[in-house]
């Protein structure tokens, strides 16, 4: 069988190759050099060892790194509480502009984080980031349980941002780099799950500890030990085999290579480390040890690269300005603006229902694909929008956000409904696909690309958590969420039209979907293409 044969050594990096017609200008030479965007013509000789079966090292290691995904949630899930919570714990009650100011600090300190982590994330490597990263949480963690003014505790909350931040771009990218092609999205998927794990226990947590007097101080305290056990576990994680050929370190990559495919024979390993060096060998003719700048060009100018930026960026966007982060930061402040008597306990149910649709999303994203998901999912999170934008008609509510009414009704309930089958469609959805979007860009721009969709990320989540009273005071509760739910109609359109299905690629060849556009349909015809292979060498074998 063919997995059994050798390493074609003569089709190596010296074999032809078949380059775009794509180009940039070389600031050093002024003249222009190719984009190099197809590989040797013996692509398949490292394809063979995706179909053998993946270590059990592997899962443990995704999950190990996930437990960064797990910080991620719970420090920013506990807010919900916290507020309601906190009282005059600060020296007085918050105002409405103080919520906002301690719930989107984080967001500010994430935007930073991001770069920070993604800066050096080539040249130090993933699990740097992540080390990093735990030392953030930890020292947030302490400043704010510890605070007694408005002062300190937004600059520990600021703090915990700049680590979630460097998780939120690192922990993504590591997975994603050392999982199985066919398994990818899932493994991408169980970070996800990790995160609303977090929030849900933040959520629990929080209703705890509503009735112990100072409780939320313990409540965000125990933030502060999952970073211990994380630092200790991710002593034996491997590294990236793709970060450690950029580095030149063929033998460690192909001894991380084993662990994550202990079944595959040498002349696999070897074939797919070959492949990988020679993918990094041909676009460092071009990358190079050029300044971020030139890097930063390069992703901008090449067309390929510039359009799976945008639509990874575009979509990670909807997420975060679709209104979900504001339900969930003020989660429990919405419910007791509708009504409810214990807001907390009713603020569950939305990190409940975002635990339970991560895990359907992730049994799922790898057998319906990303694109079928995302148009389902976003459709029906801008209906749902309009339901609640609807229903708020009926809530006797003031323009300082108090309710003229001691109990709730009907259209309270319509609310809760709503929303939560309003988050059951973004955690099936574009929670999770909104991170797998990194898989679109080839690996020269990888860091640099994944750094830019995190900075998406909380940029569009700070303008978000940092609006969302002011806009319910100023649009009224019915305009703002008939506003989240523009927002989803026009997000559904993008995706209709320029999101292509990738699920199964290997990354090396993801890259060939943005050559000439958006791809939707030359994507369609590689997975026909692919699926007809697959069923050939099944009757053959």
């Amino acid at each position: 069988m063919a997995t059994d044969q050798p390493a074609q050594q003569d089709k190596g990096p010296d074999s032809s190759v078949k380059a775009s017609s794509c180009s940039i200008k070389d600031d050093d030479t002024g003249t222009d050099v190719k984009h190099v965007e197809q590989v040797s013509e013996a692509t398949a000789f490292a394809d063979s060892i995706e179909d053998t079966k993946p270590s059990k090292r592997v899962w443990m290691i995704i999950l190990t790194v996930a437990m960064g995904g797990f910080l991620f949630g719970y420090d920013t899930g506990y807010i919900s509480a916290v507020l309601v919570n906190v009282k005059n714990d600060l020296g007085h009650d918050l105002s409405s502009s103080e919520q906002e100011l301690v719930t989107s600090i984080t967001s500010a300190g994430a935007l930073i984080g991001a770069v920070i982590a993604g800066l050096p994330a080539d040249k130090f490597g993933r699990k740097f980031g992540i080390y990093i990263g735990c030392v953030l949480f930890v020292i947030g963690s302490v400043l704010q349980s510890a605070a007694y003014s408005v002062t300190q505790f937004t600059i520990g909350r600021f703090v915990v941002g700049l680590g979630v931040g460097s998780a939120t771009m690192i922990v993504p990218l590591y997975i994603g780099e050392i999982s199985i092609a066919k398994y990818r999205g899932r493994t991408v998927a169980l970070n996800n799950v990790s995160v609303t794990f977090g929030q849900l226990v933040a959520a629990v947590l929080g209703a705890g500890f509503t009735y112990v007097q100072h409780g939320w101080r313990y409540h965000v305290a125990i933030g502060g030990l999952p970073p211990f056990l994380l630092c200790f576990l991710l002593l034996s994680c491997p590294e990236s085999p793709r970060l450690l050929l950029m580095h030149k370190k063929f033998d460690e990559a192909k001894k991380a290579l084993s662990q994550l495919y202990p079944n595959a024979t040498q002349a696999q390993i070897q074939a797919k480390a070959e492949h990988i060096a020679f993918l990094i060998e041909s676009e460092s003719r071009i990358v190079g040890s050029r300044s971020l700048r030139k890097q930063f060009k390069l992703l901008h100018t090449v067309p390929g690269n510039f359009r799976a930026l945008f639509i990874a960026c575009s979509v990670m966007a909807i997420s975060q300005l679709c209104g979900f982060n504001s339900v969930l930061y003020y989660s429990a402040t919405l419910f007791s603006l509708v009504g409810f008597s214990n807001p907390t306990a009713v603020a569950i149910t939305v990190a409940g229902t975002n635990f339970i649709f991560n895990i359907v999303n992730m049994t799922f994203i790898d057998k319906a694909g990303r694109r079928l998901l995302l148009l389902i999912n976003v459709l029906l999170m801008a209906i749902t929008m309009v339901v609640v934008a609807v229903a708020f008609h009926w809530i006797p509510v003031n323009k300082d956000l108090e309710l003229l009414s001691s109990t709730s009704n009907w259209a309270s309930i319509v609310v809760l409904v709503a929303i939560i089958i309003y988050v059951a469609a973004f955690s099936s959805g574009v929670a999770t696909i909104a991170w797998i979007g990194t898989e679109f860009l080839p690996i020269e721009v990888r860091a640099l690309g994944t750094m830019l969709n995190t900075v998406t990320c909380w940029g569009t989540n700070l303008i978000s958590s940092s609006t969302f009273l002011s806009l319910l005071k100023g649009a009224t509760p019915s305009g703002a969420f008939g506003y989240y739910a523009g927002i989803g109609f026009t997000g559904w359109l993008l995706i209709l039209f320029c999101f292509p299905e990738v699920k199964g690629m290997p990354l090396e060849e993801i890259r060939h979907v943005f050559e000439d556009g958006f791809g939707v349909r030359k994507a369609a015809a590689l997975q026909k293409a692919a699926a007809s292979q697959r069923r050939d060498k099944t009757v053959t074998v």
